[in-house]
Order: structure tokens, then C-alpha cells, then sequence
């Protein structure tokens, strides 16, 4: 386990990030994923704060949820901790890129599952050059 927490950036952080973020930084929040948000106790050169994520797991950018990437990004500057975003009804939960993953999108049709589509019904007529 210490092993995997010296060398591997992407199962969460590693040692010494762990340590160089603990040491400069504070804890702002979590989100629902259990991913760790912490901002630079004193601000950098450029007048503002660092921020960072450590994941709960594989490191993936798309699992940082939109409020929190806004933050994250300097679009916000007070936490989605303190002032959390209004979701409206119609919206879906956030939810990553699972491409490449067992949950990915694979139409009918696709290598995936078999490589079978219906025959086109007719109402196709492909593109041809006009003369």
C-alpha cells in the first residue's frame, strides 16, 4: 500500500503531494464523490491562491462536478461548500466520462455488442458528387 501511495499519481495523490499540499494548503470541501478540495493558505504570485483536487480514486478530470471545476478554475471564488449551486429540476446528476469504461455508450450496432445493426429501411439515399 505505501508503495502504491509513492508511485502512483493516479490512483489519488501521492506521497509527497500529500505532504507539499497538507503543508501549504487547507481543506475547503468535498464533493459527493468523495473527491478533497484545498486552496493555498497565502496567495501566489500572481495575487491568486492555488487550488487543487486529490481524487478519491482514479484520477479523471470529468469526475469534478461543474460548481466544483468553476471553482477550481477561479470562475468562482467562494466555494460550492458556502455557496452551493441552485440544480433545477431538469437536470441530471453529474456523473464522469465513462468512455473507455464497462459503463461506456455503446449503440446498437457497435463492436461492442456484436456488430449488428438493422438493414438501412430505404429512406437513405447516400451523397453523390453533382456532375
Amino acid at each position: 500500500m505505501i508503495l502504491k501511495r509513492i508511485f502512483t499519481w493516479w490512483n489519488g495523490a501521492t506521497l509527497g503531494a500529500l505532504y507539499d499540499i497538507g503543508r501549504r494548503g487547507r481543506l475547503v470541501g468535498e464533493d459527493e464523490q468523495g473527491n478533497r478540495y484545498f486552496q493555498e493558505r497565502k496567495a501566489s504570485l500572481d495575487g491568486r491562491p492555488r487550488r487543487w483536487v486529490i481524487y478519491n480514486g482514479v484520477a479523471e478530470a470529468s469526475r469534478v462536478p461543474a460548481d466544483w471545476h468553476g471553482w477550481l478554475h477561479h470562475t468562482f471564488e467562494v466555494p460550492p461548500t458556502v455557496a452551493p449551486f441552485k440544480t433545477k429540476a431538469w437536470e441530471k446528476p453529474h456523473q464522469p466520462n465513462l468512455t473507455g469504461t464497462v459503463g461506456a455508450y455503446r449503440p446498437q450496432g457497435s463492436l461492442d455488442r456484436g456488430g449488428h445493426r438493422q438493414k438501412a429501411t430505404g429512406d437513405y439515399q447516400a451523397w453523390t458528387p453533382e456532375s
